[in-house]
């Protein structure tokens, strides 16, 4: 008995750990087609195209805000900065950049590569 449960305390930490890895770092495909890379800088994330038209432009930058992530977006096509949100359900990144408080948002879905 004592060893079950001592295997299911065990098991429960490791899923704990798990649980507290922050799945938003890798490469992601966008809608358009890029790829875009999110990695660890200062004390959050930095989103920087790594091809497509606008590779190399840094389009952003989020820090883990409760189940998500919050920060800001920038439409790499006219330069435009959004306050941002992004949360994640599998292998998909939803990506939404908001402006009047939130009133008027667009999302992207991007895929994990």
């Amino acid at each position: 008995m004592f060893r079950r449960l001592s295997l299911a305390g065990l098991a429960m930490i490791a899923a704990t750990g798990l649980a507290c890895a922050d799945p938003i770092e890798g490469n992601w495909k966008t809608e358009a087609g890029s790829t875009a890379r999110i990695s660890a800088c200062g004390s959050g994330f930095c989103i920087k195209l790594i091809s497509g038209t606008h590779s190399g432009k840094q389009i952003g930058t989020m820090a883990a805000s409760g189940s998500g992530y919050t920060g800001t977006i920038t439409d790499p096509a006219n330069d435009k900065t959004y306050k941002g949100k992004a949360s994640i359900a599998g292998g998909i990144l939803k990506m939404s950049g908001c402006v009047l408080g939130g009133l008027i948002c667009q999302s992207q879905n991007w895929n994990r590569m």
